[in-house]
């Protein structure tokens, strides 16, 4: 069975799964590898956590009309686009040369408890040193860059479902 003439409900489905084993095995590697999440990881997996339920809502609802499932193409384009902006500053950060490399801060728990909600994302962003360092990598590229490409494929499969015509509906 090809995977490009799956039904919509299927293609969402599979979407969800896929973005659960994600952040199944993002929890792994930190419960049993060791692997302390930085606090751009843990925005990446909510943003992993956000693309799952669009995903999920999608593949229960699984609308017959197009507009319906436009909107949810609409809304699977913006979770992942700030998954992979999150991604993408992530893998900039560790790409930078080392004297560029911003300096550690304190642990999200003490920025959480001192910052109010819009600063915290700011502070985030620009990004702490343990953002910086490289703990895993496969085939030569870091999580955040499998994150990056995991975020894009995601998208761009939801995308397919979601602008596909509906099987038996004319164009007219």
């Amino acid at each position: 069975m090809n995977p490009f003439d799956w039904s919509f409900r299927a293609r969402f489905l599979a979407g969800f799964l896929a973005c659960a084993a994600l952040l199944a095995y993002a929890i792994y590697t930190q419960l049993y590898q060791g692997l302390e999440p930085c606090p751009l990881c843990i925005f990446q997996r909510l943003a992993f956590a956000a693309l799952a339920l669009v995903f999920l809502v999608g593949g229960l609802h699984a609308p017959k009309g197009i507009g319906a499932r436009r909107v949810y193409g609409v809304l699977l384009l913006a979770v992942g686009a700030v998954g992979a902006g999150i991604a993408g500053r992530h893998v900039w950060l560790q790409n930078l040369p080392p004297e560029l490399a911003p300096s550690c801060g304190p642990p999200l728990s003490f920025l959480q408890e001192t910052m109010g909600p819009l600063q915290l994302v700011r502070r985030v962003l620009t990004g702490t040193g343990n953002c910086g360092d490289v703990d895993w990598t496969f085939l030569g590229l870091g999580m955040p860059a499998w994150s990056l490409a995991c975020f894009v494929l995601l998208t761009a499969w939801g995308l397919l479902a979601a602008l596909r015509r509906p099987r038996g509906r004319s164009r007219y």
